[in-house]
């Protein structure tokens, strides 16, 4: 699933033009349609929830962004495209949704509460496309969704309805004559570039696109075999093919046999390696990139040095799709497409070898980006990692059905630590690590990572009861199993479960404790960065700020050797601290931009609302009260994202005393209380846009919106093999 531009700074191109809404921008011209799109933004103002319905390939999903894109004014929060057909667990489904929509939650309550909680307050229409293997899951979440957001309108997309009280169906019809003529007259243009109609061709494809029953994919196949035939050979060689089909019946069991039919010619025509390629890729869910097809794909039948050009070939016959994406060029196969390869696949009793070395390929990608998370490449990882979320869930779940073969969904899990926690992805992240570990399998390194990251992923939930069990747990296994690297992960983790719980001395003790656990092992990462920042936290908090500072000025210079950013920003945030109890507020605002600026464009609610909560103490030191008031009631906003409002400390929730007392004073109660509401009313983008702000008259008048780009695109490598030195890799 493509994840969503959102409007959030980035280091490398502070000027991007921001969007509202998630749909991509057209690969090529929109043809024909428009008796369907005007029927369509008809049904969209009588009803609230309108489902399109149509055989594979008659173009549903196209039809679908195009008037999502026309009728994009009329929503105030923005038109939003799910796009389903990756996603094989139901209880994925609302993951899928809150991904879609761009929204970042950090607590354990239920993501649909989340969904409820975001869409209640907002106008905008979402597109949920691909539904039909989940259709009750789906049918139960839209019904709700309708329910508690009365500003939201659905608009369905899928092979049947999802047959809800109130909904209007549209059954997408074939292309007319006409509008099937411009569609292949335009595709084949593109891939045979004098091709025009004519006199002369002109009844010829007109009886080809009435073959093919005016199916959009079926007549983009049929133009792309347009480099090697004629259009009368194209026709010619389709009559034997058609020969099998009875009747003259229009209805959409001939329409899907059609499709199938032209699918299927076409797969005929291919080469024998290409067939293959084609079979092959259908193991891969979304996108995909040519590094992962090399390896997976490649084999004696097929040499890795080939691979591109036969995947050349597939997108020259629009098998294939390209797509790129800022971190490289991408490709994908529509469902159909793929869904006619893996039957294929299966018929050649290849499907578990192929899905095995899927597994392994992304087994090998978690590896490399856990090791290049702590480096320059840390922004590429981020967007790297995210783009092949679908793909990774695949190999989590082909590992928990494998008999014998969790302990490997377990390590995945745990090795994605950075993208759950790092990323804003600490639900989805809950859900996996709680998943894999129901499996009962042995104290392995595997499975106590996997347990020290579900602890430190319900710390930040603010769930210390889950936080106790897992750590304890992986404690006492890391100790029979005699394994040092995981014990000290536990410890630290325990250390920061005092920390945030106002434990000072045991939380200074325990962090203590792992960092010389750590530095035994020469284990040097993010993780036992951030170990040294929460313990300048907990010595800071009891009043030695010339101690924190210095274990902070080390980080800092660690982090930039390795062009570290995420635990940079939460140092950042420390020296801050330090220097605002110095009375340095210019020094605090300073550091606490650079610190926002990195959270906010990785997602990360925690450490954007931590420094929000301080940007709004300087503020009402510097004397504007008022903004000072607004910035707070922003980040109670956020809070509820986050988990309990600042742990529930008294140690983090000082700074924000501090500044309610300020901007009370200065405003009395009735002022304050309206400049939280304002506050409050911003949008985490909006806020984080006006903390930034250079000067307090800007500050009030920034009301745009961050650019949006995923952090860092960058190279690209094949990700390694081996085991992570010291970190517990997977044992097949």
């Amino acid at each position: 699933m493509r994840r969503p531009q959102r409007t959030v700074p980035s280091p490398h191109d502070p000027g991007a033009p921001a969007a509202l809404g998630n749909l991509s921008a057209e690969l090529n011209r929109f043809v024909g349609r428009e008796n369907e799109l005007v029927r369509l933004a008809q049904l969209l103002e009588e009803s609230r929830l309108v489902t399109m319905v149509g055989v594979g390939g008659v173009g549903k999903t196209r039809c679908a962004t195009r008037i999502a894109g026309l009728l994009e004014k009329r929503y105030c929060d923005g038109v939003w495209l799910a796009e389903l057909s990756a996603i094989h667990d139901p209880e994925l489904l609302e993951h899928a949704l809150i991904d879609a929509l761009g929204l970042t939650d950090h607590t354990s309550r239920p993501p649909r509460t989340t969904l409820v909680e975001h869409l209640a307050r907002r106008r905008l229409l979402l597109v949920v496309d691909g539904f039909e293997h989940l259709v009750d899951a789906c049918a139960g979440l839209v019904r709700e969704l309708l329910r508690r957001a009365p500003g939201l309108r659905v608009l369905a997309v899928g092979r049947l309805p999802l047959e809800l009280d109130g909904e209007l169906t549209f059954p997408l019809p074939p292309m007319t004559d006409e509008d099937a003529l411009l569609l292949f007259a335009e595709r084949a243009a593109a891939v045979q570039p004098d091709f025009r109609l004519t006199d002369d061709n002109r009844a010829t494809t007109l009886e080809l696109c009435r073959r093919l029953d005016g199916i959009p994919l079926a007549l983009e196949l049929a133009a792309g075999r347009l480099r090697a035939l004629s259009t009368a050979q194209v026709l010619q060689r389709l009559d034997d093919r058609f020969r099998l089909l009875t009747g003259s019946s229009r209805s959409a069991q001939a329409r899907h046999q059609t499709l199938r039919t032209a699918i299927g010619w076409s797969h005929e025509l291919c080469a024998p390696e290409q067939r293959l390629l084609w079979a092959r890729l259908s193991v891969f869910a979304g996108q995909f990139d040519l590094e992962a097809v090399e390896y997976i794909c490649s084999g004696a039948d097929l040499p890795a040095e080939s691979v591109l050009d036969v995947l050349s070939a597939l997108l020259a016959q629009s098998v294939v799709l390209r797509e790129d994406a800022a971190h490289g060029t991408r490709y994908r196969m529509l469902d159909t497409v793929r869904e006619y390869g893996a039957e294929w696949l299966a018929a050649t009793d290849d499907t578990d070898r192929l899905r095995r070395r899927h597994r392994d390929w992304f087994l090998g990608l978690a590896t490399w980006c856990e090791l290049d998370w702590f480096s320059q490449r840390q922004g590429e990882v981020a967007a790297r990692a995210g783009s092949e979320l679908p793909n990774l869930r695949r190999a989590m779940e082909y590992s928990l059905e494998t008999p014998g073969e969790a302990h490997l969904a377990q390590y995945l899990a745990g090795t994605l630590w950075f993208l759950w926690v790092g990323c804003g992805r600490l639900s989805e992240g809950r859900h996996w690590l709680d998943h894999v570990l129901e499996e009962d399998t042995p104290y392995d390194s595997s499975r106590l990572k996997a347990l020290w990251v579900l602890g430190y992923v319900a710390v930040l939930q603010g769930d210390a009861v889950g936080a106790v069990a897992a750590l304890q747990e992986c404690r006492d296994g890391a100790e029979r199993a005699d394994d040092a690297t995981a014990l000290a992960y536990a410890v630290h983790r325990q250390g920061c479960l005092a920390l945030v719980t106002d434990d000072l001395a045991r939380a200074k003790e325990l962090l203590e404790d792992a960092l010389r656990r750590y530095q035994e092992l020469g284990e040097l990462n993010s993780n036992v960065l951030m170990g040294q920042v929460e313990l300048a936290m907990a010595v800071g908090f009891h009043g030695d700020l010339d101690g924190a500072a210095a274990i902070c000025e080390e980080v800092r210079e660690i982090c930039e050797d390795h062009g570290e950013r995420w635990t940079l920003s939460y140092a950042l945030y420390v020296l801050a601290f330090a220097a605002l109890q110095r009375d340095r507020p210019d020094r605090a605002r300073e550091l606490l931009g650079q610190s926002l600026t990195i959270s906010h464009a990785f997602h990360d609610l925690l450490g954007s609302v931590l420094a929000l909560e301080l940007l709004a103490l300087v503020t009402a030191i510097e004397g504007d009260a008022a903004e000072a008031a607004v910035l707070q009631g922003a980040a109670d906003r956020i809070w509820p994202s986050v988990g309990l409002p600042l742990f529930g400390s008294a140690h983090y929730g000082q700074p924000r005393v501090r500044c309610a007392e300020l901007a009370r004073r200065e405003l009395g109660d009735e002022r304050y209380a309206s400049a939280l509401r304002e506050g409050g009313r911003l949008d985490p983008d909006t806020a984080v846009a006006r903390a930034l702000a250079s000067g307090p008259e800007d500050r009030r008048e920034t009301s745009a919106r961050l650019p949006g780009t995923q952090p860092g695109p960058g190279r690209t490598r094949r990700p390694a093999a081996s085991r992570t030195s010291g970190r517990g890799g997977p044992e097949r």
